[in-house]
């Protein structure tokens, strides 16, 4: 059995010398580009939170321009918080709706039709989101569709793959719309657009490509949640930011981040991570985590598994032939 020891101290970091690499990286891709300054979306969540902070250290606040991008499903929660760090870190910051865009192009239109394969009656006033389930149980994945009508019953049914593929299809539009709003003020000023994933949603695969997967520079995506949430506290950022449940703040009900996509909450989730990384045996993670050896041996099948199906999302453009002179 592997010597490494499997407890939270293994997220421990030399914030300060931390700060100082990713703020260096950041300056020396904008020298490098000719970029003046940063452009980031501001979620209210942690990981945006942090790589607007590393930002400010890096060119100060008057080369970086937040942006608040909400639409007609997010949770005013994400942007009172959006706000919130926008203020305490003295970003001039823009707000942009995105809501008439994603109508005019069908994003709620596409999604409502799917969900009428599966739910009938579905209005545009109920709300919906997806989970998961299976996988980290030992079967396949499947989807699953939750609604709830103005009265607040909540309708759940398994999810037939071409209306769960058409309902992210729709979705993904919200974050290739921010995306595209991002590239406009970063051509508009000649800054970098900051990519905002940690490390275990870059490893894992939880971005869309050619929409939040798509940047300039990502800061954080070597940093597993947990650093990411201890360097937030570290910077001194407000506690509403430094305590914020991970959400995907893409579907009009709640919905966590483990429901949608991971096996385990983000704590956790880092810790299974940390620990195939380093070669730690199912048996050592089952006994940290509390859960079977066999358990602990599905959640490891169940990150390679994400790995691989998500390769694509990672892939660059493939050429015919190489362009040797680029």
């Amino acid at each position: 059995m592997s010597s490494l020891s499997l407890d939270r101290q293994v997220f421990k970091l030399d914030y300060d010398r931390e700060i100082e690499k990713i703020s260096t990286a950041l300056r020396a891709y904008n020298r490098k580009h000719r970029r003046r300054g940063a452009i980031i979306a501001l979620s209210g969540g942690i990981d945006s939170s942090v790589c607007a902070a590393l930002c400010v250290e890096a060119f100060g606040a008057d080369k970086v321009q937040a942006l608040l991008l909400p639409e007609q499903d997010s949770s005013r929660t994400s942007s009172s918080l959006g706000e919130l760090i926008a203020e305490h870190l003295k970003l001039d910051y823009i707000v942009t709706d995105l809501s008439p865009t994603l109508d005019a192009i069908g994003c709620y239109r596409w999604r409502d039709e799917a969900i009428r394969t599966v739910f009938p009656a579905y209005q545009k006033n109920w709300r919906n989101k997806i989970v998961i389930s299976g996988g980290a149980k030992g079967g396949f994945h499947y989807f699953r569709l939750i609604v709830q009508t103005p009265e607040g019953e909540l309708l759940e049914k398994r999810l037939p793959y071409k209306a769960y593929l058409q309902i992210v299809a729709a979705t993904n539009f919200k974050q290739r719309i921010r995306k595209t709003i991002e590239y406009f003020h970063a051509d508009r000023l000649n800054f970098s657009v900051i990519g905002t994933p940690n490390r275990v949603e870059y490893d894992q695969g939880f971005f869309v490509k050619n929409g939040d997967g798509s940047a300039d520079i990502k800061p954080i995506a070597h940093l597993y949640k947990s650093q990411v949430y201890a360097l937030a506290r570290h910077m001194g950022l407000p506690e509403a930011i430094c305590t914020a449940i991970p959400t995907t703040d893409t579907y009009s009900l709640p919905q966590g981040q483990d429901e949608f996509y991971y096996a385990l909450p983000y704590e956790k989730m880092d810790l299974a991570l940390w620990a195939k990384n380093n070669g730690i045996p199912a048996a050592k993670l089952g006994k940290t985590l509390d859960i079977s050896i066999q358990q602990a041996e599905l959640i490891y099948a169940d990150i390679e598994a994400k790995r691989n199906t998500t390769t694509y999302l990672h892939a660059p453009p493939a050429l015919v032939e190489t362009v040797v002179e680029v």
